[in-house]
């Protein structure tokens, strides 16, 4: 049994090490330790004791730890199967729709091309080039037309994309539209359920974002100063796995932005630098067409929010490096729920050889209308463009890329479209059956909310407490439920219209709402 148990661990330890050393921050980690190894602090009569020490004094050990940790949650995300309602439920023909998906905004965008007789993708210009090295910091003054240019789609086309899923074994009329997406066998959680995974806000815990003054244990002035002197010794151990337990009882506002580094891993070494600079240098060298999709969704979003327009320089530098981000492209298109349909470019007046062609963009990810708000948050957090740009491309890669993906991944849009109504249908069954006397799918009204994670129609405090449980709990389903929440705390007025224009009023302004009440009071609420 022991020797068992020994294999199984060395094994196990084997398999852990190789996919460590793929991992994007291996290189800094060897060579720190083995600096450390080099150093006469270890021992070579007393080596392993002496390194296992030495580890722990650098902080070498916690950063072990936490690589450990974010590989595990990378394979978790990765290699998760999706819970079918029976065993025997094939959802493959999901895949099949984002591959037609994926096809389709390829023709867009090389319809857009040809409209406008512009190339996918070319060497910039060099006076082009210098200017834009000149106004990087300040790309807004950077001149360029982009009055010819339209978003490739938005929330309500790839909506309707999600309403044209016909699953195989579900007998229909192939002319009737779908309602809802109860045929679509995916199984999703039940409120009780939801209860059971966000416990602290279920048993009616003291959470930030209820109320600021709220009174703390100890000799603190309030619930706020107690978070914030726990999260500095949160942070002081540096352990990732802490850091996000601590996340489900909020992020004290000054604090926020390293907790979520930390539990993203998106904390910035010198090659992390170097890198973020190397993206910049392939912005200034070629011009794609994203390019001016990416400014144009940062104009006609962010520039036009009251919250975010002050951003907008660094939401420039932050979208166009992410567009040329290859380490984007592998987690993206080799996800399962991923189509894996890449544009292959030849550079313009270049022949067509291997050097010259290029995945467009490099990152795999072609923007949408709203796509910039995933990265808007994110600037009230850091003043440092680097650090902003790693943990949004970390969160991006956990979670929002899956809010624009066909897939049948239980954190994917099509489960959390499917809980929502699951929820609504079950705790609002008046609500449920108004809409649907009313020829009104609910779900038409929020999925602009499920689709950008609620960024753009929440205040950015609100935003930043709801993010804060997405990290915490490492789950996409409290958006899902929080939608539901909204529009249960709006029931009294919803009842009394019968056409959407009207319900989108009564939901158009949610600058009031308080995000972690409203959920307490759902989940507490028997």
């Amino acid at each position: 049994m022991e020797e068992s148990k020994k294999n199984f661990l060395e094994k196990s330890a084997k398999k852990l090490t190789k996919n460590v050393q793929n991992m994007a921050n291996y290189r800094s980690l060897y060579n720190e330790i083995q600096r450390l190894v080099a150093s006469t602090v270890v021992k070579k009569n007393d080596f392993e004791n002496t390194l296992v020490d030495a580890l722990k004094v650098n902080g070498l050990e916690t950063q072990l730890r936490n690589t450990v940790f974010h590989w595990a949650r990378s394979q978790d995300s990765l290699k998760k199967k999706p819970i079918h309602l029976t065993e025997n439920t094939d959802l493959i023909y999901l895949k099949k729709v984002q591959i037609q998906w994926e096809r389709r905004i390829q023709k867009s965008l090389n319809s857009i091309c040809s409209e406008l007789n512009i190339p996918l993708a070319r060497i910039r210009p060099s006076a082009d080039r210098e200017e834009l090295g000149e106004k990087w910091n300040e790309l807004s003054t950077y001149d360029t037309d982009l009055s010819k240019y339209r978003p490739l789609y938005a929330p309500k086309d790839f909506l309707e994309v999600l309403f044209s899923i016909r699953d195989p074994a579900f007998k229909k009329h192939p002319e009737e539209l779908n309602w809802d997406f109860s045929h679509i066998q995916i199984r999703v959680k039940t409120l009780a359920e939801l209860r059971c995974l966000y416990v602290e806000l279920a048993q009616g815990m003291p959470l930030l974002g209820v109320n600021p003054d709220m009174p703390a244990a100890g000799n603190f002035l309030n619930l706020e100063a107690e978070r914030t002197h726990l999260g500095e010794k949160v942070l002081s151990t540096n352990y990732a796995p802490i850091a996000q337990e601590f996340l489900k009882r909020g992020a004290p506002r000054a604090l926020r932005g390293r907790l979520w580094s930390l539990v993203l891993g998106s904390t910035i070494k010198d090659n992390d630098i170097e890198y973020y600079d190397e993206l910049k240098t392939m912005v200034l060298q070629y011009d794609i067409v994203v390019d001016k999709l990416i400014i144009k969704d940062v104009q006609l979003t962010a520039s036009n929010d009251d919250q975010y327009f002050v951003f907008e320089d660094v939401l420039y530098k932050t979208m166009l490096c992410f567009s040329r981000d290859s380490e984007v492209l592998t987690p993206v298109t080799t996800d399962r729920s991923a189509g894996g349909q890449v544009i292959h470019a030849v550079l313009q007046g270049k022949p067509a050889t291997l050097e010259n062609t290029l995945v467009f963009p490099p990152s795999g990810v072609i923007p949408f209308h709203g796509f910039t708000m995933y990265a808007t948050p994110f600037c009230y957090l850091y003043d440092d463009p680097c650090i902003m740009y790693y943990t949004f491309r970390a969160f991006y890669l956990r979670y929002w890329f899956r809010l624009h993906t066909v897939s049948s991944h239980e954190q994917g849009i099509v489960a959390l479209c499917l809980l929502f109504e699951r929820l609504l249908q079950c705790h609002e069954p008046l609500l449920w059956a108004h809409f649907k006397n009313i020829h009104l799918q609910p779900i038409k009204i929020v999925f602009k909310w499920l689709m950008r994670g609620f960024s753009g129609h929440l205040p950015p405090e609100q935003l930043l407490c709801l993010w804060d449980l997405v990290l915490g709990y490492d789950s996409l389903e409290i958006i899902a439920l929080l939608a539901v929440t909204i529009l249960s705390f709006r029931k009294e007025n919803l009842m009394q219209v019968n056409n959407q224009h009207n319900v989108e009023a009564i939901l158009a302004d949610l600058s009031s709402l308080k995000v972690i009440p409203l959920l307490q009071l759902v989940l507490l609420k028997e």
